[in-house]
């Protein structure tokens, strides 16, 4: 064997174990995304700009891109073709660049985004009375974070007639008066925030191996065009 055909063979190979885990964390992030959409189903008549609802489309689509790609990177490795190994870099290149960019907007534009998705929850709340499914989901929202209102329980004053929905205080009460003090959007941000440490660094751990598989991928493509040279 020549030393071109062993260099591509243990590209190959690694490109092939690459993807292969990028494929697996794939599943992973998708089936976080799975997890919590069930997990919060409760809350589907909200907007989605509810941050725990917002999270778990971003993992669903991450996820189920990152599986295509993913098995794309190792049909291409296994098939040895340039256009398979081409296409394969290209998806990832914008997969990559896409989620530098995703991680840039919201850092940077936090505070807006927070303030455009708190007052989206504020117009929303206005159909409580006549929304059936928003009434559930926003009752839901009070009763597990123990929460009330979107910033402050005044923002239910002008919706309920100056009072506060049930579900802002502990059950067993004729009438709502005082209600929880912290507010609804906040409390549900700390709770994603305390639970995303593990997808963060599982994203980073991510991150790293499309790093690797994208320097592979390359490096492939170069070797089976160096071979298919030295071959005619």
């Amino acid at each position: 064997m020549s030393a071109s055909r062993r260099c591509l063979c243990c590209v190959k190979y690694l490109m092939f174990v690459f993807n292969l885990i990028f494929w697996l964390g794939g599943c992973g992030l998708f089936g976080v995304g799975v997890w919590l959409s069930f997990t919060q189903s409760e809350f589907s008549s909200l907007p989605l700009s509810f941050p725990s609802l917002s999270a778990a489309n971003l993992l669903l689509v991450a996820g189920g891109v990152t599986m295509v790609t993913g098995f794309l990177g190792c049909l291409g490795a296994l098939k040895e073709q340039r256009c398979l190994l081409m296409t394969f870099f290209v998806i990832l290149l914008l997969l990559v660049l896409t989620e530098v960019t995703l991680t840039l907007v919201l850092h940077i534009f936090h505070n807006e985004l927070d303030t455009k998705a708190q007052d989206e929850l504020k117009e929303g709340m206005k159909n409580y009375l006549t929304d059936e499914g928003l009434k559930k989901s926003w009752d839901n929202v009070q009763k597990m974070f123990k929460c009330c209102g979107v910033t402050n329980k005044t923002d239910w004053y002008l919706v309920v007639n100056g009072t506060l929905p049930f579900s802002c205080c502990s059950g067993g009460m004729d009438q709502c008066v005082e209600g929880w003090i912290e507010p609804c959007y906040q409390k549900a941000r700390q709770w994603l925030l305390d639970n995303i440490l593990s997808v963060l660094v599982f994203g980073v751990c991510i991150g790293i191996v499309q790093i690797l598989a994208l320097i592979f991928s390359l490096l492939m493509y170069c070797q089976i065009l160096r071979a298919e040279k030295y071959l005619d």
